[in-house]
Parts: structure tokens; C-alpha cells; sequence
């Protein structure tokens, strides 16, 4: 059995886009949790997965490992049940750092992050690991193929073919990334609203886990109340000289490794690794 469908779902709205008075529950820089509107979004999330007939509600989670993704998530695997899992190739974008500014933050493992959400299942090890050094955008699209060549074949072979409806949370850079590869259209153009719903179906007979999907819904916020907010696309970012601007790393890591990054092939079966 292989995925048909595939639900990506950005994080609920932030905390620090409401107050800068707030503190990192990790600990880790530039992770804020979701402010109440936020948690009230997750919930709506939640809510619509669960009004969903038995055969279209998706049966395995993965989220990227920050605070604000989890938290989205935790609603929907508790009230359909769900395994979720920690998968750092979901994690947020962040843009090339400036020389000599050191390395941006990465969140804590699964086994870590259990400590705050029981929910959590870390019997997976994340299968990619985005650069500390950060990512212009061809890169962070980048990423995403790399990710969904390993992660779709993994899903179906580790779990015996269990799996036919997966849902992702992410954050909105990450997820127009990770819908334009599935689709193979890295010219989509794509607003991405906080817990909005993108929902992507397998092309009969595909073979391939990218470039072989259509999407029913792009970024759908009609299951909130006051429908998707805080909307984001790649035209907000700042060019210049033809690139995007580069990003201060955090202060500190200037002499730590950045490391591990990407496809982490020695956890991937040979005949799944063989094909990247």
C-alpha cells in the first residue's frame, strides 16, 4: 500500500506577533509558542481532520520540531489517536548567514522534546537535517525534494504500507517548498496562512514521490472561524543584488559544527538510499 493523500498544514499564529514579552519554553532562540488565537486555530485544526470520514483522515503525523508546530499538531494526534512524529526536514527556513555571525539555533531531538509533549513518538529519527549555515531559496526547495524522495518511501516501507493519508506541519516557507516539489512546479505561486490546509493526491500509477501529485486545496483556511491569517509568500522576502539578504546567526555559536546535515543516509534502508 503506498500514500494517496498527503495533508500540509502551517503552525497556528505566534506569540511574538502579538506581544514581544515572551519566553522560549525550550529555551531555544527564535522558537516562540503559539499565542491563544493560536492554540484556538490548532484546535479548529483538529476539529475539521476529525469531521472527516475514517478513510480521509490521515493516519501518521510529522512536524517540524519547533514549539509552534508541535503545538499545532498535539490537538489533531489526540483526538484521531495519531502517532506523531519529530522530523527536522519540516523545519523552518531560515536565509544564508552573514560571515562571522555564527549559526542559527536547531531544535532539540525527539526524545528532547518529549519532555514537553508526551504525545510524541521518538522511536523516528529524522531522516534530514537542514544546514545551521541557513538556505537561499532554490536550496530550501532543495530540501524539500531531497526530504519527500526519502520520507514518502520510508513512511510506506517502515510501517508495511499502514500509512495512505500523512499529515505535515510546517512553516510557511517549508510548505510552499514541500507543495511545489510534490507537484513539480517550483514556479507555483503560493500564499501559505496560518493553519491552513494544502491537500495533494497521488497521480495514479506514479512512481515517483515528487512531481506526481495534484492538489485538491492550496493553503484552504475555510475550516477557521476567521479563515487563514498572517499569509505568507516568497515574494515577501528581501532581495538584493539578485539574492536574498543574509540573516544573523545566534550569538555564541560561532565555533560550533554544524552538523548533521542533510539526507542522513546510513538510517535509510539501501534500496530507498540507493535511488537518492
Amino acid at each position: 500500500m503506498t500514500i494517496e493523500t498527503i495533508y500540509i498544514a502551517r503552525h497556528g499564529y505566534r506569540m511574538n506577533w502579538v506581544t514581544n514579552d515572551w519566553q522560549s519554553v525550550t529555551g531555544l532562540p527564535r522558537d516562540p509558542p503559539l499565542a491563544v488565537y493560536g492554540l484556538n486555530q490548532a484546535q479548529e485544526l483538529a476539529d475539521y481532520f476529525l469531521s472527516l470520514p475514517e478513510d480521509e483522515r490521515p493516519t501518521i503525523i510529522l512536524s517540524s520540531p519547533y514549539y509552534r508546530c508541535l503545538q499545532t499538531a498535539v490537538p489533531t494526534a489526540q483526538k484521531l489517536g495519531l502517532p506523531l512524529y519529530v522530523e527536522h526536514g519540516l523545519s523552518e527556513w531560515y536565509s544564508p548567514v552573514a560571515p562571522g555571525t555564527g549559526l542559527h539555533p536547531r531544535p532539540a531531538s525527539a526524545s528532547e522534546l518529549r519532555t514537553y509533549f508526551p504525545e510524541i513518538d521518538d522511536s523516528w529519527k529524522s531522516i534530514y537535517y537542514p544546514s545551521r549555515k541557513g538556505e537561499d531559496v532554490p536550496a530550501v526547495h532543495d530540501r524539500a525534494n531531497g526530504l519527500l524522495r526519502a520520507l514518502i518511501p520510508t513512511i510506506e516501507r517502515k510501517f508495511g504500507g499502514k500509512h495512505k493519508r500523512v499529515l505535515l506541519v510546517s512553516h510557511a516557507a517549508t510548505v510552499i517548498a514541500l507543495t511545489r516539489e510534490l507537484v513539480g512546479n517550483r514556479e507555483l505561486s503560493l500564499r501559505v496562512g496560518c493553519c491552513s490546509i494544502t491537500e495533494l493526491h497521488r497521480q495514479l500509477g506514479a512512481t515517483s514521490p515528487v512531481g506526481s501529485w495534484i492538489a485538491k486545496r492550496l493553503a484552504d483556511g475555510a475550516h477557521l472561524k476567521d479563515g487563514a491569517s498572517r499569509d505568507w509568500g516568497f515574494e515577501d522576502i528581501v532581495i538584493r543584488d539578485g539574492h536574498v539578504i543574509n540573516d544573523s546567526g545566534q550569538p555564541g555559536t560561532e565555533d560550533e559544527t554544524d552538523e548533521p546535515v542533510g539526507l542522513q543516509i546510513d538510517i535509510l534502508p539501501s534500496e530507498i538510499s540507493a535511488h537518492m
